[in-house]
């Protein structure tokens, strides 16, 4: 666990001695594992995503996010980001990764202004930002990411929260800004 908390809001961090269930089945998880992937499933309101918590906390290391796949396979994949980033492997902003997946992977900075629409669990976690997220994007069928020329249909499956939410097409990302 890093030393350095001065600036940590987290639950653990403020001694916060009780927490509703939720939060403690968070905090337990971070406890027995590093992190934690919550996972959102699609609905009739758009496409699931998955991001960690705790990956920040326990090892200084940015939270991850992934939009538009199954559930369970972006669960997969964030665990193997965080691991490869856990033994050393880093996560910066604008890296392409191609040790991932069948398909290469872009990590793209959100911006913190997404956080409530997207990320509970982890504000529930550490109370405030700052924390770090990245963003997993990937491409289309022909290696087009959505904000190259030829992935603009990616839009429906994966948002670009690197942007400020005012610069974000319109679209089922947008809805209940």
């Amino acid at each position: 666990m890093p030393t350095n908390h001065t600036a940590c809001h987290c639950v653990l961090c403020t001694d916060i001695s009780e927490l509703d269930p939720r939060t403690q089945a968070t905090v337990d998880t971070i406890h027995r594992h590093g992190w934690q992937v919550t996972m959102i499933p699609a609905d009739d309101a758009g496409p699931g995503w998955a991001y960690t918590v705790g990956l920040w906390h326990q090892h200084r290391i940015p939270e991850l996010a992934m939009f538009g796949l199954d559930v369970s396979m972006m669960q997969t994949l964030l665990n193997d980001l965080a691991r490869r980033s856990i033994e050393g492997q880093a996560l910066e902003a604008d890296q392409e990764r191609h040790d991932v997946a069948s398909t290469p992977v872009v990590l793209k900075p959100v911006d913190y202004r997404w956080y409530k629409a997207f990320f509970g669990t982890a504000i529930g976690y550490y109370r405030k930002p700052p924390f770090p997220f990245l963003q997993v994007t990937w491409p289309n069928r022909d290696g087009a990411f959505s904000w190259q020329p030829g992935g603009e249909g990616l839009l429906d499956h994966q948002p670009r929260l690197w942007l400020h939410p005012d610069e974000h097409p319109v679209g089922v990302w947008t809805q209940d800004l």
